[in-house]
């Protein structure tokens, strides 16, 4: 139902990222979160791909105000579509967590957290992420900037989520040699090329 409703939504035009973003992010952030919540018994399953689907939600609906719109319209929409309070509080509350990833060492966080955290973290290095994001158009972030500019914002956006968000041992392991041909792509070059 949640995971119908975010499709729903971000399909929306006035969303920036409207033409891709339920193909090329959500649903690679929920197959990374469930692949990686079977080496981790103990983790909420359902938690799990509930947070992969809500934690991009308030970028959707309000792209200016996007962590706190996760928090608010995301209780509400999940409530509204009756999940138990328990449930709902353990998703907002992980997602409160999740975003708080350069304050906070997400290693001691919950085990879902940790999972959505990393797979949210190689999303962004699997697929066509790095190479449509940009919205020349609308996003602010983009806007009048160069490829040289882009490349670097690819650059920090890679080091913050191998850094910062991307926390489990088998994620790192997975997607090592991904996270460094995303750097070469964006223009960090190895010393050599043959080695």
């Amino acid at each position: 139902m949640f995971k119908a409703h975010v499709r729903e939504v971000s399909a929306h035009p006035e969303f920036v990222h409207h033409k891709w973003f339920a193909k090329w992010h959500l649903e690679i952030v929920a197959r990374i979160a469930l692949e990686l919540a079977e080496k981790y018994p103990e983790a909420d399953r359902d938690l799990v791909e509930v947070m992969a689907w809500l934690h991009d939600y308030g970028k959707i609906l309000d792209y200016e105000n996007q962590y706190e719109k996760t928090l608010t319209a995301g209780r509400e929409k999940l409530t509204e579509l009756g999940f138990s309070t328990e449930f709902v509080n353990k998703a907002i509350g992980g997602i409160e967590v999740l975003d708080k990833k350069m304050e906070l060492d997400l290693h001691d966080a919950p085990i879902e957290v940790q999972i959505v955290s990393s797979a949210d973290g190689c999303s962004h290095i699997a697929g066509p992420f790095m190479s449509i994001f940009w919205n020349f158009e609308t996003d602010p972030t983009f806007v009048g900037k160069d490829y040289e500019e882009l490349m670097q914002l690819n650059i920090a956006k890679a080091n913050k989520d191998w850094a910062r968000k991307i926390v489990l041992p088998e994620a790192r392991a997975a997607f090592e040699s991904r996270y460094w041909y995303i750097l070469e792509l964006s223009g960090q070059l190895p010393e050599k090329f043959l080695g």
